[in-house]
């Protein structure tokens, strides 16, 4: 059990965009318990801007406007570049440049909240004897380079990674809404793009997903959108690299009327502070307003919203019955994920948009 207000944690959530989103309640959780730790962070550089604004260098305490608020240093790791070239001597450079930031940190423990041997192998190098994951992660393989397998029993995966925390020092500790940077700039942005619509609920709309079976068709987000706006809702469709057609495919449908977003994520981060709902699948982008305490309309077919749905704000969760937890990666949209109608989310949509009691 480590007390002492200069203790020096290690995180390790090197991604996916709704993964870190996870576990953030956790060590926001922890930042609150012990304001005087340093916390630091490895994670993959795409995802920074979930950690630091822009322009930072380091934890940042500022009010209102803090670029770093959570944690003190953010580690980069390319795992997925290196993997993809693991013999290139820039590979070999920038694994080296890591292992000596981890190793001068000094650690007094690192927290792997990923579970996947990608992630154990980089906590691992930070040289630290305790190294904390779950008894059961993600990647069975994993389990063998922690030092110390922590027995997860909550449902949803951030009540998992408040377990994990509350090993590090014994706390007892309830999830946290995230502390999430604020980028001026973007903020800026953000307030031009709905200045012309001052006024009309803003709604953001997300039709992508990471995999086939879990997207709902584009064309019924369509249908959703031109509904919103006969409601007279601004609606924003945010679609990521890859994704852009998903966007065009909308816009084209509502005539124009529905806004397609091209930005970044500190951008998207300070959009969604502003949203007065957001429509999307199990995604990053739904996450994220779950983050920020904006309510959502989850549409899930084969990945489980018990484990993995909205958490900490006004929600509705659609889901067939016929639904099964599945999460391999078909390309075509699972069969009760289409069981779900256009109308049954503008219901949803209604409820929290003109309602303060939908759960």
């Amino acid at each position: 059990m480590h007390t002492r207000s200069k203790f020096r944690l290690l995180v390790v959530r090197l991604g996916a965009m709704g993964d870190i989103l996870h576990a953030l309640p956790a060590v926001t959780a922890l930042r609150k318990a012990h304001p005087g730790w340093v916390i630091d962070w490895v994670v993959e550089p795409k995802w920074r801007a979930l950690l630091a604004a822009p322009g930072s260098t380091g934890r940042d305490t500022g009010k209102p406007a803090a670029l770093q608020p959570l944690v003190d240093t953010v580690h980069p790791a390319a795992t997925k570049a290196w993997r993809r070239s693991p013999l290139a001597g820039e590979t070999r450079h920038e694994i080296k440049a890591l292992r000596q930031a981890l190793r001068t940190g000094e650690y007094d423990t690192v927290l792997d909240m990923q579970g996947s041997l990608r992630s154990a192998i980089v906590a691992r190098i930070a040289g630290c004897r305790r190294l904390i994951g779950e008894a059961e992660p993600r990647e069975r393989a994993a389990r063998w380079l922690f030092t110390e397998r922590v027995i997860t029993r909550g449902a949803h995966v951030i009540e998992q990674d408040v377990e994990l925390a509350e090993a590090i020092a014994g706390d007892e500790l309830k999830p946290e809404q995230p502390w999430l940077p604020v980028d001026p700039a973007a903020e800026a942005w953000a307030d031009a793009l709905l200045a012309p619509a001052a006024g009309q609920p803003a709604v953001l709309i997300n039709p992508g997903a990471g995999w086939g079976a879990k997207r709902w068709p584009v064309e019924r987000y369509a249908a959703v959108a031109q509904g919103l706006i006969e409601r007279g809702c601004r609606v924003l469709v945010n679609a990521g690299p890859g994704e852009e057609l998903l966007a065009e495919v909308i816009v084209r449908q509502t005539g124009g009327a529905a806004v397609p977003l091209v930005g970044n994520l500190d951008q998207l981060i300070a959009l969604t502070r502003r949203i007065r709902l957001a429509i999307a699948g199990d995604t990053g982008p739904l996450h994220l307003a779950c983050a920020l305490g904006r309510p959502v309309v989850g549409i899930y077919g084969p990945t489980d919203p018990s484990r993995n749905g909205p958490f900490g704000t006004r929600f509705k969760v659609l889901r067939s019955p016929e639904s099964r937890r599945d999460h391999t990666r078909y390309e075509a949209p699972e069969a009760g994920l289409l069981t779900i109608q256009p109308d049954d989310v503008l219901r949803a949509a209604d409820e929290l948009l003109y309602s303060e009691t939908a759960l």
